[in-house]
C-alpha cells in the first residue's frame, strides 16, 4: 500500500490508538474510583449536588465515545464514525458547559477535588484551562475533520488533555508528592513521544499536530504562572458571582 493512500495511516497507527483508548479510561478509572465511580466502597462524603453527576455522566459518556470512534476505525466502519461523529459536537459542548458551572461552584462553594493548602479560587485555572484546551483541540479536529491524519491526531491530544484530573487524584502517596510534576508531566511525556515516533514513522512531521502539542503543553505551566495574580483572582472572584 502506497504511503500516500489515505487508508494507510489508519491501518499503521493502530496499536497506538488501541493503546490510547486502554489507557484513557484505565487512568480516570483509577484517579476517580474512590471519588465516583467506586464510591459505594470507600468511606468518602456524599457528592455535593446533581451538577457534579451530571458533570461525571458526561465524561463518562465522552471517554466511551472515544473508544467507540477508535473501535469504529478498527473495524472499517468511517461512515458510521462520521456519523457518530455529529453527536459528539453536540457531547462536547455540553461537556464544556457542565464542566464550567461545575468548576465555578467549586470554587465558590468547596470541593473536596480541591488540592489542600490551594484556594480554590487559585485552582479554578487548572479545569477552566482543561475545557479551553479541550474546545480549542477538539474544534480544530472537527474543521480538520476531511483531513484525515490531522483530525485523529487532534482527537489523540483531546484524550491526553484529560489525563491530568485522573493522575491528579491517584491513590498513591509518593506520587501525590510529585504533584504538577506528575500529572502535567505525563501528558507531556505522551505527547512528545507520540509526536517524535509520528514523525520517525511517516518522516515527515505533522504541523497540525506538533502545534495542537506545544498548545496543549504550554497551557500546563501557564495555568499555575497565572492562577495566583491579581488578575486571575479578580476574574475567579467575578466567576463565582454567577448563579450555580
Amino acid at each position: 500500500m502506497a504511503m500516500n493512500d489515505p487508508y494507510d495511516w489508519r491501518v499503521s497507527d493502530r496499536r497506538l490508538f488501541a493503546a490510547i483508548a486502554i489507557l484513557f479510561p484505565t487512568i480516570i478509572l483509577i484517579g476517580f474510583a474512590r471519588t465516583y465511580y467506586l464510591k459505594f466502597a470507600f468511606d468518602n462524603p456524599p457528592l455535593p449536588g446533581l451538577l457534579v453527576h451530571v458533570h461525571g455522566l458526561l465524561m463518562t459518556t465522552w471517554i466511551a465515545f472515544f473508544i467507540t470512534q477508535v473501535w469504529l476505525i478498527r473495524s472499517k466502519r468511517p461512515k458510521v464514525h462520521m456519523n457518530l461523529g455529529v453527536l459528539g459536537i453536540a457531547l462536547a459542548i455540553a461537556i464544556i458547559a457542565a464542566g464550567f458551572f461545575t468548576a465555578v461552584s467549586a470554587a465558590k462553594y468547596g470541593s473536596a477535588s480541591t488540592p489542600p493548602n490551594i484556594p480554590p479560587l487559585a485552582f479554578l485555572v487548572v479545569p477552566l484551562f482543561d475545557l479551553l484546551v479541550f474546545a480549542g483541540l477538539f474544534g480544530a479536529a472537527i474543521y480538520y475533520r476531511k483531513r484525515l491524519a490531522d483530525h485523529k491526531r487532534l482527537m489523540l491530544l483531546t484524550a491526553l488533555n484529560f489525563l491530568p484530573p485522573g493522575l491528579g487524584r491517584f491513590p498513591f502517596a509518593s506520587l501525590q508528592t510529585l504533584g504538577p510534576l506528575f500529572f502535567f508531566g505525563v501528558p507531556t511525556v505522551l505527547a512528545i513521544s507520540i509526536l517524535i515516533y509520528d514523525t520517525w514513522r511517516n518522516r515527515k512531521l505533522n504541523v497540525v499536530f506538533l502545534i495542537g502539542a506545544l498548545f496543549m503543553i504550554a497551557s500546563f505551566p501557564l495555568r499555575i504562572m497565572i492562577s495566583g495574580t491579581d488578575v486571575w483572582m479578580r476574574f475567579a472572584t467575578w466567576l463565582t458571582t454567577w448563579p450555580v
